[in-house]
């Protein structure tokens, strides 16, 4: 089999597992259905991933997806794609982004709360990081559960009054209460959906189950110089070599109500296809398309996709059924992780008898860094 005649039939991915500073990972293993699931430091699950992990302690090959080609055969998605990018991403994407997706989808379970961080925009990345992405993402909370008596929570964006003297002045003295105090807290439940722009303040706290969509990279600065155990944090752990002082010009100063949050960041799933097997909903839409798009499907029988020459991540929520295209067809079920090439332009999902299928369909942007 020549690796272009890949492109024509959907890939099954390997879970890609990546340690962090924080703990969790027992919902997203009981998720997988895996024996004996817990909470240890590999709280995450990147998917479709072609992007290295930034860590201090590098171990090869890490947060990279594999394709299961057949029992015996495997390859990194990332090495598939460079043998011909053309046929696995499209043309126009590669016009544009090369050899790179342009986007990445991670699943985050967390039982501690994140650090205060924040995430820079495109222009900064290319400024002061070398990238020509920054870091623009999405929460999908698809579930979660309660930690010391809390339910799930999210920290995001300033509150009004805040300037970026203050913040400064906060986390010169390390006033890790200050600083949450300063932003908005929601508590969420599956299906909420939150974007966070580059530039924005957040963390995501204890007991979030979520799938998150981002620009590929994996650059964060974060406010808090002492781990929650109480050790002192590298300070390149925080500002990733730029220094304190730029690190903060990051951040995007701007501040809202909370009405305003829930207005402009706080996004709605919307219908917009049926068909008698199934519906397709939009959970990002087309407006961030410079940055990503995000569909769900709900099939209850068959439903038909014709698409254009683009990629589709896919990773199905719950369920159980098929994938059938044109020379074969693919057993799915809930955690299974789908990397769809643009070769491939027409199938059907289909799920088994009395069993909804749930699918999250991650696109790539649509237009020029």
């Amino acid at each position: 089999m020549q690796l272009q005649d890949l492109s024509t039939r959907p890939l099954k991915l390997k879970p890609a597992r990546v340690r962090r500073n924080y703990s969790g990972g027992l919902l997203l293993e009981q998720w997988q259905n895996r024996s004996n699931p817990e909470d240890g430091n590999m709280p995450e699950n990147w998917v479709a991933s072609t992007v290295d992990v930034r860590t201090d302690d590098y171990v090869e090959n890490e947060g990279l997806s594999t394709v299961v080609i057949d029992k015996d055969t495997e390859i990194l998605l990332r090495d598939l794609i460079n043998s011909n990018p053309v046929v696995f991403l499209g043309k126009e994407h590669v016009n544009t982004y090369s050899a790179s997706l342009g986007v990445l989808v991670k699943l985050i379970d967390s039982c501690t709360r994140l650090y205060i961080q924040v995430h820079p925009d495109r222009d900064f990345a290319k400024k002061y990081l070398n990238s020509e992405f920054g870091k623009t993402e999405a929460w999908y909370i698809l579930g979660g559960r309660r930690i010391n008596g809390e339910d799930p929570y999210v920290y995001f964006g300033f509150k009004e009054g805040v300037t970026k003297k203050l913040w400064k002045e906060l986390f010169e003295k390390q006033d890790i209460e200050g600083m949450l105090n300063c932003l908005h807290r929601f508590s969420v439940k599956a299906g909420d959906i939150f974007l966070i722009e580059s530039g924005m303040p957040h963390a995501i706290g204890a007991g979030c189950f979520v799938l998150e969509v981002q620009e590929p990279t994996d650059y964060t600065f974060r406010v808090e110089r002492t781990s929650h155990d109480g050790r002192k944090l590298p300070d390149t752990f925080c500002h990733q070599g730029i220094g304190f002082e730029r690190m903060l010009e990051a951040f995007r100063y701007e501040t809202y109500s909370r009405d305003d949050m829930l207005r402009q960041f706080y996004l709605k799933t919307d219908v917009i296809e049926y068909q008698e097997g199934g519906t397709k909903s939009s959970i990002i839409p087309d407006r961030y398309s410079d940055f990503f798009t995000m569909e769900e499907l709900n099939i209850t029988h068959k439903f038909f996709m014709k698409k254009s020459d683009e990629f589709i991540i896919a990773v199905v929520l719950s369920g159980q059924g098929r994938i059938e295209w044109h020379g074969g067809e693919m057993r799915i079920k809930q955690s299974n992780e789908l990397f769809i090439p643009a070769g491939l332009k027409e199938f059907i999902w289909e799920s088994d008898d009395g069993k909804n299928l749930k699918v999250v369909l991650s696109y790539p942007p649509k237009f020029k860094v």
